[in-house]
């Protein structure tokens, strides 16, 4: 790179070092760091729930699904989040609000220990944190990648450098400080990506009509929604898996609706949210898919977006490109962090030492700030073994979206008021016998088809639950005031629920 693209790439780290510093001005507690003290604009909200529900990956896994398939990585990997996220602005999105504005949760698990049990509490935060840190690993590894194509930089080099980088401004600033780096991320890979679409339309000769020409210069099947391995069943399964995982599987995506200030404003925030996973993987994605024709002879197609920057643009964009593509895996990581940090602090550790419960602000803030340090520190490890998991794609599809549906679907469901007798049985069934499922068809019978392998435990999961809450239902008082204090009033949304709400309803009492 020219000195112009590092100077470029060095700006962007210090502008996300210096947000995080000012937004350390605005974590007074644990719940400025954890939900930004339910005082963050929707539209903010949603720019930083969208940009934390990718990561570099787009630009390596997903980009490597277009050069060699085409339009199907857009139809089975991104329509899925628009839709999920859609129908959360509707469901899920204002119930997290309330949530944290009627029991002062900052944990989207902390209200488990009462809608269920403390064992089933513990068994979703376990797993699920576990579960992070492979996810997170798996982003370092898409930065790695690019860094190496880019620089030179070794697999190492560029995950302890990337990951470094995160650790600093999000252990300072907690919430605000990922949020506001996400929206900086935003725009500059925003201009980055638009400047990447225009010099491939200059290449490919048509001008801005290339972007109706170009399908009939690809190759065989590149236009159809669906091919190779990427199936209408492979599509369905997605579809489920993402409507759970993007509105509070994925933990830290529940914040960003904890963090407004009104249940309207969460809706909105998904709305803008679901908005953009329509429009701009699209955007992401057309050189990538271009590629195919542009340069048909690439040997590792996870390198396409990365050698086209090098390749079209010039001095001081590919910096810009390259710090458009750290953007999303550092607001994904970073807000993974935070949420982790948030359960560890808020479930785990209350549950195991019991005195963590009566910590004075600044311990229980200080020790959160030293979870974010930890759980980061321990995905970049895995990130350097990435290669033993599956590499970038087998953690992301494989391992994230088949365990995904066992952790979030009693979480979820325990908000609706039709899964309101689903106890504690139901619960820890639905995940104990999902992962089951998981391991079975990934382990045992050793299945190499990506649809068996995501379907098995998801359906399990979903299944399991229904009958056995349905079979055995655990009428439970406390449970009936959470969903009926987290769900609309008659009249809306601008009065709370008149609900009489025992103290042992609310989430993290003291037993």
């Amino acid at each position: 790179m020219a000195w112009l693209d590092w100077a470029a790439l060095g700006g962007y780290f210090l502008v996300m070092l210096l947000i995080g510093l000012w937004s350390h001005r605005r974590v007074g507690d644990v719940s400025d760091y954890f939900t930004g003290g339910g005082r963050m604009p929707w539209w903010l909200s949603g720019i930083s729930h969208h940009m934390s529900g990718y990561s570099a990956a787009v630009f390596v896994a997903y980009a490597a699904i277009a050069y060699s398939y085409g339009i199907t990585v857009y139809v089975w990997a991104f329509l899925p989040l628009a839709f999920g996220t859609a129908v959360g602005a509707w469901l899920f999105a204002p119930r997290w609000n309330r949530l944290r504005q009627r029991y002062a949760v900052a944990s989207p698990l902390e209200y488990l220990a009462k809608r269920y049990n403390v064992p089933t509490q513990q068994a979703l935060a376990w797993s699920g944190a576990l579960l992070k840190v492979f996810d997170v690993a798996a982003k370092w590894a898409s930065v790695a990648v690019l860094l190496n194509v880019f620089t030179g930089m070794s697999m190492t080099a560029g995950i302890l450098i990337t990951g470094v980088v995160t650790l600093l401004y999000c252990t300072v600033g907690g919430l605000w400080a990922d949020a506001l780096t996400d929206f900086g991320q935003f725009v500059i890979q925003g201009i980055a990506a638009l400047a990447m679409v225009w010099v491939v339309l200059d290449r490919l000769g048509d001008g801005i009509s290339g972007l109706g020409t170009i399908w009939h210069k690809l190759p065989e099947g590149h236009g159809h929604p669906l091919v190779g391995p990427y199936t209408a069943t492979f599509l369905g399964a997605y579809v489920v898996v993402k409507l759970f995982e993007y509105n509070g599987g994925m933990w830290n995506l529940a914040q960003r609706y904890m963090a407004t200030d009104t249940p309207q404003a969460a809706r909105r925030s998904a709305g803008l949210s679901a908005l953009l996973y329509v429009i701009w993987p699209a955007v992401l994605l057309f050189p990538p898919v271009a590629a195919a024709v542009l340069l048909p002879d690439i040997t590792d197609p996870q390198k396409v977006y990365a050698l086209m920057a090098e390749s079209y643009l010039p001095a001081g964009l590919v910096g810009l490109t390259l710090a458009g593509m750290f953007s999303h895996t550092m607001a994904m990581a970073s807000s993974d962090a935070n949420a982790v940090s948030a359960v560890v602090t808020r479930d785990i550790i209350p549950a195991v030492v019991r005195r963590a419960k009566e910590l004075p602000p600044a311990t229980g803030l200080f020790i959160a700030r030293v979870c974010t340090v930890v759980f980061i520190t321990v995905s970049m490890l895995v990130a350097i073994e990435a290669d033993h998991f599956g590499g970038v794609l087998g953690i992301i599809v494989g391992l994230v979206a088949a365990v995904m549906g066992p952790i979030s679907i009693p979480m979820l469901l325990g908000l609706l008021p039709l899964f309101r007798k689903c106890g504690p049985r139901a619960a820890l069934s639905s995940w104990a016998l999902g992962l089951l499922g998981y391991v079975l068809v990934k382990f045992v019978l050793e299945s190499t088809d990506q649809t068996v392998v995501i379907v098995t435990p998801l359906v399990t999961s979903l299944v399991v639950y229904v009958v056995v809450g349905l079979l055995g239902p655990e009428p439970d008082a406390t449970a009936d005031a959470i969903v009926a204090a987290v769900s609309p009033a008659p009249d809306g949304d601008s009065e709370p629920v008149a609900v009489a709400v025992p103290q042992a309803a609310v989430p993290g009492a003291s037993d």
